[in-house]
């Protein structure tokens, strides 16, 4: 029989040999459509590499053209920008880590977080509340007796966790040296405000509700940090104190002076500023908290709790650590809400009754300084989008969600970044 392929025209041949020709015409057909099948997966397979080589080229020159000219405008040594998008990771590293010997900035590069600490404190908070340790509705006095009789019988830890207390102000003063002089400054203090009525941002604040959640859970808040919080979340380069072992991929920080310095131990400082991480390791909380990474339930239940809304301040929702916009935003908006008047000043705050429970479609974000170093994080859960800008000098925080707004916007313009997941 005639092995090259039939043109059913030309099948003039009796039954037996009709029916020889459909089954060497199906076998044919069906190979015709395996190769048809695999070749169109290599040619697939070729396209989304090539889209995604495309979508990092795009995003490596938008992250270019907004983070050189911001370093040299404000003297920037290094920075590293991570960006997480629908799972894909891209660490981008400019800079020194260190003026003095050379280093530059790598994956590998620790820098403080500052005030980002904070939402940090906050995911070990509501980890002992869904472990049934403590409530946030507890007073403060709960967990602190050396305090009854004074202001905070009133306080709740949600206050303290809000930074709603009643005007308790942005840093400890600077005679507040110790454990002893904490608790007589927090005994002599006397609320400019109801509880829960102004938002004033304070260390002294959230720093009180670490204090109070490590008292709660009968051990020291930087012990339960590094266990419940870092290890769970698998952060193997997020630190409350950087080991002697990674002290060489500590960068330096740089003051106003030009001089290298790092972040000093402080009271109540790890809840309030004292957390140092990787670029690496930010993209791991950053996933985290957009519930793409695969967590122990109570934590990942932690996580989400920490972005709960308890009262809006103009377009900005209070969560515990993180502050929340509604998704699309726009620059102004951000600006106005990570101003230093926000920070600075006390402002009326409109209650959540009931609180606002997590949404999707919103930004969240929290700042960060030292002296030495200045951070922002953003991301939103809808788009599943996260960025963390880390730098080793404190520069404008302006200048900071500027760049990282037009990062966003530079991501929502990739071609991929409309698909799912």
């Amino acid at each position: 029989m005639n092995s090259s392929p039939i043109s059913l025209s030309t099948a003039q041949s009796g039954t037996a040999d009709h029916h020889n020709e459909d089954i060497i015409l199906n076998i044919r057909s069906n190979s015709l459509q395996k190769l048809g099948i695999i070749a169109g997966c290599i040619f697939y397979g070729i396209g989304v590499h090539a889209a995604e080589d495309n979508d990092r080229d795009q995003l490596e020159r938008a992250v270019n053209e907004t983070i050189r000219p911001l370093m040299k405008e404000n003297d920037v040594p290094g920075m590293a920008i991570a960006i997480t998008v629908k799972g894909k990771h891209y660490i981008f590293n400019y800079g020194l880590a260190s003026k003095e010997n050379g280093q530059k900035v790598t994956n590998d590069t620790i820098f403080e977080l500052g005030s980002i600490s904070k939402t940090f404190a906050a995911t070990l908070g509501t980890y002992a509340q869904i472990s049934g340790k403590l409530s946030l509705s507890d007073k403060a006095t709960k967990y602190m007796p050396e305090l009854v009789g004074t202001s905070f019988d009133k306080v709740s830890l949600l206050d303290l966790g809000t930074y709603a207390a009643g005007g308790l102000p942005l840093q400890f003063p600077d005679s507040v040296t110790d454990q002893d002089k904490m608790v007589a400054y927090y005994r002599n203090w006397h609320p400019s405000f109801a509880p829960g009525t102004y938002r004033q941002y304070s260390n002294p604040s959230i720093g009180l509700f670490g204090y109070l959640t490590g008292q709660a859970m009968g051990q020291p808040f930087d012990a339960l940090m590094q266990e419940k919080i870092l290890n769970g979340l698998g952060l193997t380069h997020t630190y409350v104190r950087v080991p002697p072992s990674e002290m060489g991929n500590y960068a330096y920080g740089y003051s106003k002076q030009d001089k290298p310095i790092r972040v000093n131990p402080g009271v109540l400082d790890t809840p309030a500023y004292g957390i140092k991480t990787t670029a690496s390791d930010m993209l791991a909380f950053l996933e985290a908290n957009m519930g793409d990474a695969k967590l122990d339930g109570t934590l990942q239940q932690a996580v989400d709790a920490t972005h709960v809304g308890y009262y809006r301040v103009d377009n900005m929702t209070q969560a515990l650590g993180w502050e929340i916009y509604a998704y699309p935003t726009t620059l102004a908006r951000l600006l106005a809400g990570n101003s230093s008047d926000m920070a600075l000043e006390p402002h009326k705050v409109t209650r959540l009754e009931p609180p606002q429970q997590p949404r999707k479609d919103v930004l969240l974000n929290k700042t960060g300084s030292t002296n030495g170093f200045g951070a922002y994080v953003a991301f939103i859960p809808a788009r599943q989008v996260g960025i963390a800008l880390l730098a080793n000098r404190n520069f404008p925080i302006p200048a900071r969600v500027s760049a990282v707004y037009k990062i966003l916007t530079a991501v929502e313009n990739l071609p991929g970044s409309n698909e799912a997941k």
